[in-house]
C-alpha cells in the first residue's frame, strides 16, 4: 500500500539518525534540553479559585457590583482582619493587647493605615467619648476599673449593633466577657485590589500583612493577622510543598521499580535521564509560552514521569528481545524502533487528545491543564521515542569499550514464565468463549456508565485550602521536604463557627437599566415579592437591602424627603414611581449618600440588590431561585454573589468533562480507525482496539460514584485522561498482535506470542504508571491526593481490560471481519 511505504519513509529517516548517529542525536536533545531550561526561571505560581471563576458571566457582573459600588475619587482600598482569640477579649489586658497592635499598625507609615475598627476602641470611647486617637484611647482602658469596662461593655450591646457584630457567638453581655473578636485595618493600596470570588492569588497586600503578622506577635497574646495577602503567601507555598514531596517521591518509587524492570544500572540512569529531560522540556515550555503553575498543574509531573517511564520500559524491553534472536545492536534496535516509533505515535496521538479534549472546559485553568499535559506528552514522545533508544546504543557502545559492568539483559515477562502464564488468563477466554464474555462485558459495562451518571459535580473554595491539620507522616519528612505550617483552613473554620456572617448566606441581582425610569423602583419591589423556597421572607417579601429600602428607611429619619417621595408617590406604597431623578439627587446629597452608593450607581443606570437566602439550602436551589427572581426585573438583570459564581462553575465543570469525554472517544476512535487504515488498510483494527477503553471509562465513572468522589475541578479530567493513558495498553498489545500474526498460523497463536512479550512490559509500566501517579496522594491538597487515586485506578482498570478483555475482541474481529487469514503482509 502506498499510504505504508510513506510512514515507513519517516520511520526509516528516524532510523537512520537512532542507529545511524546515535552520538549527534544525543547531543542536540541536551542542547534542546538547555534551550527549555532557560523558561524555567519564569515559570510563576498562580492559586485558588480566582483564575476558575474567569470568564463566568456571574463573576463578571460581580466584580462589576463591587466595582461600582464602591466609594468614587476615593484611593483603592484593601482589609486586613485582627483575629484574637484565647482570652476574654473584653477584659482589661485584652483591649490592651489589641489597641496595642492596632496603634503600632496605624503609626508604621509602610502599613498606609487609613482607618481601623475594633471592639476594643468602640469601648475605650465609651469609657472616654473625648478620646481621638488610639493613644487616647489606650489611655482611657487603663485609667479604667474592671467595673467602669463592663458598664460600657453592657451599653454598647445594648446600643450598638456593630459592637456586638465584631465579637463571637460566645459573648455575655452581663459578664462583659467573649472568647474571641475582629479587628478591621483598612489600608491604601496602590492599584487597588481584585474583588470576586478568588482567593489565593497574588496580592498587593502581602508585603503589608507579612509585616502586620509580625507587628502582632510581638504584641504578644494570641492575636492572628489574616487577608487576601497571607492567603496568598500560604497559597503560594502549599504549592510548592507539594511539589518537594510529589515529584521526589514519583522519582523514588519510579526508580525502584525501574531497577526491578531493567535490573542494569546504566538502563536505570537513562531512562532517569529522560524523565528529568521530559520534565524540563515541559516546565521551560511553560515559562515561554506564560503559563502560570497552579493547583491542578502539580499533577502534570507525576503524570509524564508514569507515562515517560511506561514508554521507556517498553523501549528497553523490546531491545533486550530483540537482542535474543539478534546479535548486531544496531539491526535489532531498529526492528524495535520500527515498530515502537508506530505504537508510541499511535499512543501519543490518541493521549494527547484526551488531555487536548480539556480545551472546551470553559475554565482556564482546566484549559491550560489539557495544554501542559498535551504538549509534555509530545515530548515524552520525542525524549523515549528517539533520544532514549539513541542513548542506549551510545551507552551500551562506550559501556563496550571501557568494559563497564553489565547487569541482566532479559526482558520482562518471557515465554514459560510464572508472570507470563498469568498474564494469559484473557488468551484462555478467548480461546474458550469470547463471544459469551464480551456480552457481559458489555452489559456490565453497560451498568456501570448507567451507574456514573449519578456522579454529583461540586466547586468550593474548601477543595483548593490545605488541610487544617496536616498528618503526621509530614513530620518524618527531612528538610527541604517537610511541608511547613499552613494557617488559612484553620482560620476560616474558627471564623466560620465563631461569629455570625450574612456573607455566604446572601445572593445579588445586579441590575443594569437607567434607574431614573419611573418603574424602576416598583420594578425592585416586585421582584421581591411571594419569594422562592430559599430567600429569607419578611411577611410576604424577600428579605433585601437595596436603594428600595434605603427610600423607605430614610423617609423615617427625614420628613423633607418624605414629603418629596410623597409627591411622587403615585400609589401611596411609600415607593416613588415618578421624578425619581429629584429623589436621588436628594438622597446622594444627604447624610446618606455613602449608604446610596452602596446600591445605586453615581451615573443611575445601575443598581446593586442583596437578598438574604437560608443557609441549610443546597447551592443548586439557592441559584436557581436567584435567577427565578432575576428573571421577574423588567430589565436587564442578573443573579450573582459567591453562591451563585460556584454553582455556575460547577455546572461548566459537568459540562466540560461530559463534552471533554465524547471529544476524546470520537477523537480517538477516528485517529484509530485513520491510523489502522493507513498502517495495515484494517480500520476496523480500531474499534476493537477501542473495547478495552470503553469498559475503563464507565468503570471509572462508576468508581467514582460508588468511592463517594465528585466532579470538580481536578477530577473533571479523568475521565478524558483515562481515555489518553488507558489506550496505551490496548495500542501496544493491539500492535504487536498484528506483528506476531504475520508470523502465527492462527490469532490464539499470535495473540499469546502477543501477551507473553509485551504483556510483561505492560506489567511493570502498569506499576510505575500507578505509583508513578499514586504519590499524588502524598500532597498537600486533598484534592489533588483524590485526583492520584482515581488516575491511578483507570490505568488498573486500562491494564485489566487491556489483557483481559481485548483479546477477547480481537479473536471476535478475525470472526466478524474474515481475518482468519494471515495479515496482509504487502
Amino acid at each position: 500500500m502506498s499510504a505504508t511505504v510513506d510512514y515507513q519513509r519517516v520511520i526509516d529517516a528516524a532510523d537512520d539518525w537512532i542507529t545511524g548517529r546515535p552520538g549527534t542525536v544525543v547531543v542536540a536533545f541536551f542542547l534542546v534540553t538547555a534551550v527549555f531550561a532557560a523558561g524555567l526561571p519564569a515559570v510563576s505560581t498562580e492559586s485558588g479559585t480566582e483564575s476558575f471563576a474567569e470568564d463566568v458571566p456571574a463573576e463578571d457582573a460581580l466584580e462589576a457590583v463591587n466595582e461600582e459600588f464602591s466609594p468614587p475619587f476615593e484611593p483603592p482600598e484593601g482589609s486586613t482582619q485582627l483575629i484574637q482569640r484565647g482570652e476574654n477579649v473584653l477584659s482589661k489586658p485584652g483591649l490592651l493587647r489589641m489597641l496595642t497592635v492596632q496603634e503600632r499598625l496605624a503609626d508604621d507609615p509602610g502599613m498606609r493605615v487609613v482607618r481601623t475598627e475594633s471592639a476594643a476602641r468602640l469601648v475605650a470611647r465609651e469609657l472616654d467619648p473625648s478620646a481621638s486617637t488610639i493613644e487616647a484611647e489606650i489611655d482611657a482602658v487603663e485609667r479604667a476599673t474592671p467595673g467602669r469596662i463592663r458598664t460600657a461593655v453592657r451599653t454598647l450591646a445594648a446600643e450598638n449593633p456593630r459592637f456586638v457584630a465584631l465579637l463571637s457567638d460566645d459573648f455575655n453581655p452581663t459578664a462583659a466577657s467573649a472568647s474571641g473578636t475582629i479587628a478591621i485595618v483598612t489600608h491604601e493600596v496602590p492599584g487597588g485590589v481584585d474583588a470576586g470570588t478568588g482567593q489565593g492569588s497574588s496580592s498587593p497586600l502581602e508585603p503589608i500583612q507579612l509585616e502586620a503578622r509580625h507587628v502582632a506577635d510581638a504584641a504578644g497574646g494570641d492575636i492572628v493577622v489574616f487577608g487576601s495577602g497571607i492567603t496568598a503567601v500560604e497559597f503560594g507555598t502549599v504549592i510548592s510543598d507539594s511539589l518537594l514531596i510529589v515529584v521526589p517521591a514519583a522519582v523514588v518509587l519510579i526508580a525502584v521499580f525501574l531497577v526491578v524492570a531493567y535490573r542494569d544500572l546504566l538502563d536505570l540512569l537513562l531512562g532517569l535521564t529522560g524523565l528529568g529531560m521530559t520534565v524540563v522540556w515541559t516546565f521551560g515550555f511553560m515559562g515561554f509560552a506564560g503559563i502560570a503553575f497552579s493547583q491542578i498543574l502539580i499533577a502534570v509531573p507525576p503524570l509524564l514521569l508514569a507515562v515517560g517511564i511506561d514508554y521507556g520500559i517498553h523501549a528497553i524491553n523490546r531491545y533486550r528481545e530483540e537482542r535474543l534472536v539478534e546479535d548486531d545492536p544496531e539491526r535489532a534496535m531498529r526492528t524495535t524502533t520500527d515498530q515502537l516509533l508506530v505504537a508510541f505515535f499511535i499512543v501519543t496521538t490518541t493521549t494527547v487528545i484526551g488531555f487536548s479534549s480539556n480545551l472546551v472546559s470553559g475554565l482556564p485553568p482546566i484549559r491550560e491543564f489539557g495544554v501542559v499535559a498535551a504538549v509534555g506528552i509530545v515530548f515524552t514522545f520525542l525524549v523515549f521515542g528517539v533520544f532514549l533508544p539513541a542513548f542506549k546504543l551510545y551507552a551500551d557502545e562506550l559501556r563496550d569499550r571501557y568494559g563497564l559492568p553489565t547487569f541482566s539483559q532479559s526482558p520482562i515477562g518471557s515465554e514459560g514464565s510464572a508472570l507470563g502464564g498469568v498474564l494469559s488468563v484473557g488468551v484462555v477466554i478467548a480461546k474458550r468463549a469470547p463471544v459469551a464474555f464480551l456480552l457481559v462485558v458489555a452489559v456490565t459495562t453497560g451498568g456501570a456508565g448507567y451507574y456514573a451518571a449519578g456522579i454529583d459535580t461540586t466547586f468550593s473554595q474548601e477543595q483548593f485550602l490545605p488541610p487544617e491539620e496536616t498528618p503526621e507522616f509530614y513530620d518524618v519528612l527531612p528538610e527541604p521536604f517537610r511541608p511547613g505550617e499552613y494557617t488559612i483552613t484553620a482560620t476560616i473554620n474558627y471564623l466560620e463557627d465563631t461569629f455570625e456572617s450574612s456573607e455566604d448566606d446572601e445572593v445579588i441581582v445586579y441590575v443594569e437599566a437607567p434607574m431614573e425610569r419611573d418603574t424602576a423602583l416598583e420594578s425592585i419591589r416586585r421582584a421581591g415579592e411571594d419569594p422562592p423556597e430559599t430567600f429569607v421572607r419578611d411577611g410576604r417579601h424577600a428579605r433585601e437591602r437595596s436603594i428600595v429600602t434605603l427610600v423607605l428607611a430614610y423617609q423615617e429619619r427625614d420628613p423633607e424627603f418624605d414629603a418629596l417621595v410623597a409627591r411622587n408617590d403615585r400609589n401611596a406604597n411609600g415607593i416613588p414611581d415618578r421624578n425619581l431623578d429629584a429623589v436621588y439627587d436628594y438622597l446622594f446629597a444627604s447624610p446618606a449618600r455613602a449608604q446610596t452608593l452602596d446600591y445605586l450607581a453615581e451615573d443611575r443606570r445601575s443598581a446593586r440588590v442583596v437578598y438574604a437566602v437560608k443557609g441549610d439550602r443546597s447551592d443548586a436551589a439557592v441559584t436557581a431561585d436567584a435567577r427565578q427572581v432575576a428573571d421577574r426585573y423588567r430589565m436587564g438583570a442578573t443573579a450573582t454573589g459567591s453562591i451563585v459564581v460556584f454553582k455556575a462553575i460547577s455546572d461548566i465543570i459537568f459540562r466540560s468533562a461530559i463534552v471533554s469525554l465524547g471529544l476524546a472517544l470520537a477523537g480517538t476512535a477516528a485517529v484509530l480507525l485513520f491510523v489502522y487504515w493507513m498502517l495495515e488498510g484494517r480500520p476496523s483494527l480500531g474499534l476493537a482496539n477501542l473495547v478495552p477503553i470503553v469498559v475503563t471509562v464507565a468503570f471509572v465513572g462508576g468508581s467514582m460514584r460508588s468511592l463517594g468522589f465528585s466532579l470538580n475541578a481536578f477530577t473533571a479530567t479523568v475521565l478524558a485522561i483515562t481515555i489518553g493513558l488507558g489506550i496505551d495498553y490496548s495500542v501496544h498489545l493491539t500492535h504487536r498482535y498484528i506483528d506476531e500474526r504475520r508470523l502465527q498460523s492462527t490469532p490464539l497463536d499470535a495473540l499469546s506470542r502477543s501477551v507473553y512479550g509485551t504483556g510483561g512490559a505492560l506489567m511493570g509500566s502498569v506499576l510505575t504508571t500507578v505509583f508513578g501517579i499514586g504519590v499524588l496522594v502524598l500532597s498537600v491538597f486533598p484534592a489533588i491526593g483524590d485526583f492520584g487515586v482515581l488516575t491511578a485506578l483507570s490505568v488498573v482498570y486500562a491494564f485489566l481490560s487491556s489483557l483481559l478483555v481485548l483479546p477477547a475482541a480481537l479473536v471476535v474481529w478475525e470472526r466478524v471481519f474474515g481475518e482468519s487469514r494471515v495479515l496482509d503482509t504487502a
